[in-house]
This record gives structure tokens, sequence and C-alpha cells, in this order.
């Protein structure tokens, strides 16, 4: 198993180009069963979670080659499972359920791996199918969904979901009529969803807006498309340079995703500058202490959070942090806390109170988000911190030792041995 050992102190410097979004690519994937022919699509990321979701369109009958571009072919799909062998190490795999019952009319797709039904919301896009028609069962931890033809509706999401707008969207196109998703998320991926979805003969409208409008047609057909920039890595990257009072210039991304972070950190004392297609980035002294609160975008994205706070930890005062979007999504803190943090915990708040300097020690990361923190918190601490169980950032984050080496960090990849 993969460790990271980092050594800090060392200012990053330097450029950093931003990859494909995981979070935009995944849709995208799940998309090209909507219709048969060769879809590709350019800047997808080399990333854990990616090369599950192919696993998962090959099982199912899909062709797909990684070069230069992706090429997805789904013209000869013959199995309408998802099993839980490959679904189990990722959430995003439900995507597959709404373009499967859409265009086949049945699906079976595994609850992934540690999903509990009524907390998660997947039962929200399984509400939402029953509306439009679908069939639903609980069969031995695998949804089972079959309908004669998908209708519209009008559906309200009880929360904002991503991947239930993006689910339901997707079914949404090959169904009887007009469908409306009310309270619809409006994050920058579903909106790039929805632009694709329009490439491929789809009709929709209000996508990035809160109430999304899906006229059905009879057929799609493949198309082509870019993924967009990863905002998130953008807003690893930049509180990088600023935990570590460095300079960096961030290239490919866009300006407009990344706003709410982008305020928080200038409200943190740390400056920006930006250009056509880059943002550069510089440490101004000491950071001063924010309080963020998630959620849905426009607001401070949940994803941010976790690294957000490790550069709290070094902030001049006390940061309140506030999780509004997940349950306990402060699992990062006990690590921060061994490196010497000053964080105390009320439900979803968090309190960090600002300290002179972290301690390298060894960490542990428990998901994609949190080991980014980690990673953000090692750059900064005096000494050496080994990061354990760092297959969460290669989920999300492309070759994320590489890139930070280019601009000075001290950071290694390393294999332990006998595991």
């Amino acid at each position: 198993m993969d460790r990271l050992l980092v050594e800090g102190g060392a200012r990053l410097k330097g450029e950093v180009s931003i990859s494909g979004a995981k979070n935009c690519a995944l849709p995208l994937i799940a998309a090209s069963l909507l219709a048969g022919g060769k879809h590709c699509f350019t800047n997808v990321p080399q990333l854990r979670d990616i090369k599950t979701m192919l696993l998962l369109l090959t099982h199912m009958g899909a062709v797909c080659e990684q070069g230069g571009e992706l090429q997805i072919d789904a013209s000869d799909i013959h199995t309408l499972t998802a099993p839980y062998e490959l679904v189990k190490t990722m959430r995003a795999s439900v995507l597959v359920l709404g373009p499967m019952l859409a265009r086949f009319r049945k699906a079976r797709v595994s609850l992934p791996g540690g999903c509990a039904i009524g907390a998660r919301p997947i039962n929200l896009h399984l509400k939402a199918l029953e509306q439009m028609g679908v069939a639903i069962a609980l069969e031995h931890g695998y949804v089972v969904g079959e309908a004669k033809r998908l209708r519209g509706a009008r559906i309200t999401f009880d929360q904002v979901t991503v991947t239930g707008t993006e689910n339901i969207m997707m079914a949404a196109c090959l169904a009887d009529g007009v469908t409306v998703l009310k309270n619809a998320a409006r994050e920058p991926e579903v909106v790039a969803l929805g632009d694709y979805l329009v490439r491929m003969g789809a009709h929709i409208e209000g996508a990035g807006s809160d109430e999304i409008t899906i006229t059905g047609v009879e057929e799609l057909r493949p198309s082509s498309c870019e993924v967009i920039p990863d905002r998130i890595e953008a807003g690893t990257y930049l509180a990088a340079a600023a935990i570590t009072g460095g300079s960096l210039r961030l290239k490919n991304l866009r300006q407009e995703n990344i706003q709410a972070v982008s305020q928080k950190l200038c409200d943190a004392g740390v400056l920006l500058e930006s250009g056509e297609g880059f943002v550069d980035v510089r440490a101004n002294g000491r950071i001063c202490s924010v309080n963020i609160e998630t959620q849905p975008h426009p607001g401070f994205p949940t994803d941010m959070q976790a690294q957000f706070m490790a550069l709290m930890t070094l902030g001049d005062g006390v940061s309140v942090i506030k999780e509004r979007i997940f349950e306990n999504r402060f699992m990062h803190v006990l690590e921060l806390q061994r490196m010497g943090a000053d964080i105390e915990l009320d439900g979803r708040t968090a309190i960090v109170r600002g300290v002179e300097k972290l301690s390298g020690a060894p960490v542990m990361a428990t998901d994609l988000r949190a080991s980014a923190s980690l990673v953000l918190a090692a750059l900064a601490a005096e000494g050496t911190t080994v990061i354990n169980r760092i297959y969460h950032l290669d989920r999300g984050y492309e070759a994320i030792e590489k890139k930070l080496s280019a601009v000075g960090a001290r950071i290694e990849r390393v294999s332990a041995k006998g595991e």
C-alpha cells in the first residue's frame, strides 16, 4: 500500500496545470450509455474513479479506448447489471441507473459500498424515477428498476443532490413528455452534462439554475466534448500556495467556477490576480482566520472544506467552519490534531484556533478530500509527515506528488514493504 512522505517547510513556486474534472467526466461517461456509436471526450483525467467507471461500462458491453482522447462505443450493451465488485468503491457509479432505464427500460445496479440508503441522496434518485413510472425494488443489495416507458414528471428534490440531478436529467432525455426538476443542483458539472446532452440531441433548458426542464426525444446520437477543468483541484492548489507562503500560477482553469473559494482566500489575506485561463496566487504574510459555511453551488463547496480547515490551522485568530452538506465529514480533524492543530468539534461545526506551527507526524487518510487536507498540512509542517492510505488521493487528484514536486515540494510516494 502506497504512502506519501512529505518533508515540510518548502515554499511552493512555479506553474501548475489543472486537470480535467473527475466529477464532470464521470457523468459524461455514464451519458454515453444513452446512445450507440462512438462518443469522444478530451481532457479526461487519469484517475482511479475514471478507470473504475470504464471497467463498469466495459463489463456492460461498451468498447472503451483511451489514448489522447477517450472514445466510448456503447452500441452493443449486453449486460444491464452494475455489480458490487465494480461499484463498491465509488458512489458515482449510480449514475448509470438513469441512462440504462431510459434506453433499455431495465437496470440492476448495486448499492455502493457503505451506502445507507435512508441517509444518502440515492433515495432521492429512486423517488424521482418512481415518479417517472419506474418500478423500483431492492433485492440483495441491488436496486432493480424496470419500466415499459419512462414518462415526464414534475419532480422536486427534497434536498439539493448533484448526482440525483444528473441521473434524472439523463433519464428524462428519452422519456415521454416534459420533465421539470425543481431544487436542482447548479454545479458547473451539471451544466457541462447538460451541454453534452444537448449536443446529443436532447432538449434541455435551465441547466445551471434550480429549475431544469427536459423535453423527451425519441433517440439521441453520440457526440464529443472536452471535460471542464477541476475546480476542486484548482482550489486545493490555491490553498497549497497559501499554506506554504509560496506563489503559484494555475493554468487551464475557469475562474467563474472557483469564485466562492477565491473570495474566502482573499478574505484570509491571500493575493490573487487572474488573467485569461490562469490565476496567480501569492501568500501575503500570516493567514487571517475567516469563517466558512459549506453550501450547494454557488456557495462554498463541501469538497474544499477539509483543505480550507488545514489552512485555518495556521491562521491568525479563530475560524468557525460549518459543514452543511454532509454529516460525518470532519474525520480529518483527528489527524490534523496529531500534527498540532487546535480544533474543537461541536456537531457539524469545527472551531479552529490558529497555531504558530504544525509538526510532522504519521497520519491516516480517511477519504478523498481529507487526504488532500493532510497533504496541505504536511507541506507546511515542521519535519516529516507520513500519510497512509493515499489510494483515496488517487481517486481524485491526478499525479499530485509529481505536480507538487515540480513546484518545489519535498514529497515522495513510497510502497510499504510487506503490504
